[in-house]
């Protein structure tokens, strides 16, 4: 029968089981750092030189202390080797290599530098709290959370969370929101990282995700997949507007979301401290998402400008005050809400804006194809604002305007393509006079008046080009489909026009290339770098069949 345990051991045990039960851990890491803790106790004991281990018994507390020694034929180390003669003692039948236990008397337990032993297992079993928060949190991020205030430091709000403790940084608080010590608070996980001081929760109230999540909390259809957010843009504390869509059509997504007599979505706005909440359908039609997102402002007019992605819309003058909103807001939160620059203007403002393009384009086209004024006119009406256009278009569209016919529309045709050669000459002339490299001329997708750009920006040669990177020559720019057509395969590619970019980070970012046209000049200006490699090993073995010569 065994024996009782001893008060000791009872102890020893019981601490344990607390230990592991208050903190939530496995047992088992709480019994290795009191191993760990005895073991450093032993040591300062018997001398810090040996090697000595401990073994705790989970079920009955005894402890077993003994020390770990190498035989050895000359001992050069006398805390941790013995030889033949001093192992036989110890152990019979050792033979050299071999490593055996020296058995220690136990230590009183009671002279054990408590203050020590305390600091390595409450490290220990920090950091296995520490892992346990981690990997309970690392999955949860994108999930509302609901915690307790617990202090205020430097403008960021600590949030107990049970098991861990979450942030709310200043940048992620609800301006204005009175936060109390104490008081629950719900914020979603924005992310969990991992570091020296434990699991680091970030919460946030102020991101669109929170307003997202708490409407699918409060409408079910949302929760169940019928009704979808599409788009979430937040002023927080002051205004916010998301875009719905239902995939039944006998449920109206507007209509679920407000709920009876506005109960559903003010439950969200007294979660978000009073900020207002613009709910509106979503369409697939950008137009008219555009004029959904500013309302309550009446739009006259949407112009999509796909090439620079961005949006220009015509309000009434009386209109423009509210589209805009105090301070933008309003037109801010919808170009949010659409991913677009939108452009606000009243019907005025664009009334000028379409004659003067109206005027510059007549008049270029009156000067390069030397027609008159009436027929230059005709031709922007119908649309053509580009010289390439009117060069490249099929014939057909061309001579289909009211008042053409087909020897006009080739005559037209010809004196565009001829425009366009004269300014493809002038570059010329201009590039040569920059002494940029013929060489350049040759590579793919270069105009004369990209040329020209590379010239102004100290890029002459071949090697210059090559030491660029794709993205230090071009910019990338959204692609859209194109209001015409303007190819014209028999004719070889058309000239490229300059192309306003919003993102302006390469030389050539002007012109709209592609960053595989990008990359396709980049290659065919270091192809000769390669050719030079390949042929330098014919070069050395042709000298070297001379000179044996």
């Amino acid at each position: 029968m065994a024996s009782p345990i001893s008060a000791n051991k009872a102890e020893l045990l019981a601490i344990a089981n607390s230990v592991a039960s208050e903190k939530m851990i496995d047992r088992s890491i709480v019994i290795e750092a009191m191993e760990e803790a005895i073991q450093k106790a032993a040591r300062a004991r018997y001398g810090a030189e040996n090697d000595i281990r401990a073994k705790l018994d989970p079920l009955t507390g005894d402890l077993r202390l003994w020390r770990v020694v190498e035989v050895v034929e000359e001992v050069e180390d006398y805390f941790k080797q013995v030889n033949l003669e001093q192992a036989e003692k110890l152990q019979k039948g050792s033979a050299l290599g071999d490593f055996i236990v020296d058995p220690l008397p136990p230590v009183d337990l009671g002279r054990i530098d408590a203050q020590s032993a305390k600091q390595v297992i409450f490290q220990k079993v920090r950091d296995a709290e520490r892992e346990r928060q981690f990997e309970e949190f690392k999955d949860r991020a994108g999930e509302v959370i609901t915690g307790v205030i617990k202090s205020v430091e430097f403008g960021n709000v600590i949030v107990n969370l049970g098991r861990a403790e979450g942030i709310i940084r200043r940048d992620q608080q609800i301006p204005r929101e009175a936060t109390r010590v104490g008081e629950r608070v719900r914020a979603w996980v924005m992310k969990v990282e991992r570091n020296n001081r434990g699991p680091q929760i970030f919460l946030s109230r102020a991101h669109p995700e929170f307003m997202k999540k708490l409407f699918a909390q409060e409408v079910p259809e949302i929760y169940d997949g019928i009704i979808e957010i599409k788009a979430a843009a937040r002023d927080p504390g002051s205004r916010a507007k998301i875009g719905v869509i239902s995939r039944d059509s006998s449920i109206d997504p507007v209509g679920a979301c407000v709920g009876m007599k506005g109960s559903r979505v003010q439950a969200v706005v007294q979660e978000l401290q009073g900020e207002k909440i613009d709910i509106i359908p979503w369409s697939e039609d950008t137009a008219t998402f555009v004029v959904n997102a500013l309302q309550p402002a009446t739009v006259s007019r949407v112009v999509l400008d796909e090439d620079e992605g961005r949006i220009e819309v015509v309000v009434p003058d009386d209109q423009l005050s509210l589209a805009i909103g105090r301070r933008g807001q309003n037109v801010r939160l919808a170009s949010q809400l659409t991913e677009s620059q939108i452009d606000i203007m009243t019907e005025e403002e664009a009334s000028e804006k379409r004659q003067k393009e109206f005027s510059s384009r007549s008049k270029m086209f009156e000067e390069e194809l030397d027609v008159d004024e009436t027929l230059s006119q005709l031709l922007v009406a119908e649309g053509f604002a580009e010289l390439e256009e009117v060069a490249y278009v099929e014939l057909s569209e061309l001579a289909g305007i009211e008042g053409f016919d087909n020897d006009l529309a080739e005559e037209l045709q010809n004196r565009a393509q001829e425009a366009l050669q004269r300014q493809e000459a002038g570059f010329r002339e201009e590039r040569q006079a920059l002494e940029v490299e013929d060489a350049l001329a040759e590579l793919p997708h270069l105009s004369e008046q990209m040329l020209v750009v590379l010239g102004k920006a100290g890029i002459k040669t071949l090697d210059d080009l090559a030491d660029l990177a794709t993205d230090e020559l071009i910019a990338r720019r959204r692609e859209g489909p194109r209001r015409r057509n303007t190819d014209k395969p028999q004719a070889g590619p058309p000239p490229r026009r300059p192309q306003r970019e919003t993102d302006k980070g390469g030389v050539l970012g002007e012109f709209g290339l592609t960053e595989e046209q990008g990359n396709e000049i980049i290659m065919a200006a270091r192809a000769h770098w390669f050719a030079d490699e390949d042929d330098a090993p014919a070069a050395q073995e042709a000298a070297g069949a001379e000179s044996s010569q």
